[in-house]
């Protein structure tokens, strides 16, 4: 209590002297997008429940400085197509730096490569989930019937019998899902992977593929970042991961090379010019001071970002200054 007490009298303070302050670093609203989905392919990304293992699908993004993620949204189907949106009962997001970080070097690895996959481990402090109370989400129907021409659900294996050429066309209900970062995710600059996953009552959410190389509406990469491809693993396979294309699904007469894949995601929220350092004494104070100086005032960053309060807003920086 004596913690949080400091730390709203910090806000405070910060709120009665934001306004007056010169004017922060240019800062501008972030938005990433893969674009729509090309249906080509369907990939399980699924929350464990009982009888059905963890399935998790990546695919990457990159920021150009410190960022703050308010929102994300997702496509996929909901398999079988008779499910109601309502069986969409957990949603939940974890993001990965690029390996080899946060990964054990020192293992032999089950998968042909881990060269540009996600890392063996989450970012511990960018994980959200409803359970926790740090984010929300509501669903949307796009069409009552949508097919894709392949997908991965079940066959994903460790090498040597990692590819399989997919499991044939699936058809289900298109659905968006949209996600609120209640507490939002503060990530410095830096390539990323974004992995949500779904649990769906009674059913299964596969994640749709979007273009690679990314296409119009999608927004490019950065200058001198390398769009990666979509990987995926499961409870079996942890903490390897197989690429989706090149792993899995392989060459496919006539075609003579594998096929790479997007999934279908955007992610929106703002940049923060003059935040802290993570793991700096004073980036949490410096981070505090910027958001309050960029939305004039730290009430006005909560409803800005997305924030349900100043404490979560607080959280959020504490989870981005202490990594």
């Amino acid at each position: 209590m004596i913690i949080m007490r400091s730390r709203l009298s910090l806000a405070t303070a910060i709120l009665m002297i934001g306004i007056g302050l010169a004017e922060p670093a240019w800062a501008e609203h972030f938005f990433f997008s893969t674009g729509n989905p090309d249906g080509r392919l369907g990939a399980l990304s699924r929350r464990p429940s009982p009888g059905k293992i963890e399935t998790e699908t990546a695919d990457d993004f990159a920021l150009t400085e410190t960022t703050v993620i308010s929102q994300a949204v997702i496509t996929g189907l909901i398999v079988p197509n008779t499910m109601p949106l309502a069986s969409i009962s957990q949603v939940e997001v974890e993001l990965y730096h690029v390996f080899p970080l946060d990964s054990d070097l020192s293992r032999t690895i089950r998968v042909p490569t881990r060269v540009n996959s996600p890392a063996d481990v989450e970012i511990d402090t960018a994980t959200r989930d409803p359970l926790a109370r740090t984010l929300s989400f509501s669903s949307t129907l796009l069409n009552p019937s949508f097919t894709v021409a392949n997908s991965v659900v079940n066959g994903i294996n460790a090498s040597p019998n990692q590819l399989t050429h997919g499991e044939g066309p699936q058809s289900g209900e298109e659905v968006a899902i949209t996600i609120n970062f209640t507490t939002p995710i503060i990530l410095p600059a830096g390539h990323y992977f974004f992995r949500p996953e779904v649990l769906v009552n009674g059913g299964d959410f596969l994640y749709l593929s979007a273009p690679r190389p990314i296409v119009p509406p999608g927004t490019p990469f950065p200058a001198g970042v390398t769009d990666l491809q979509a990987w995926i693993r499961n409870a079996n396979l942890n903490p390897d991961w197989l690429r989706i294309g090149t792993d899995i699904i392989g060459i496919i007469p006539p075609a003579t090379t594998a096929p790479t894949f997007n999934m279908t995601f955007s992610l929106a929220g703002d940049t923060v010019p003059e935040a802290g350092t993570p793991g700096q004494a004073n980036c949490h104070g410096k981070t505090i001071s910027a958001l309050a100086r960029q939305f004039r005032g730290i009430n006005a960053a909560v409803l800005a970002l997305g924030a349900s309060s100043v404490n979560d807003l607080q959280d959020s920086v504490g989870r981005f200054c202490n990594p």
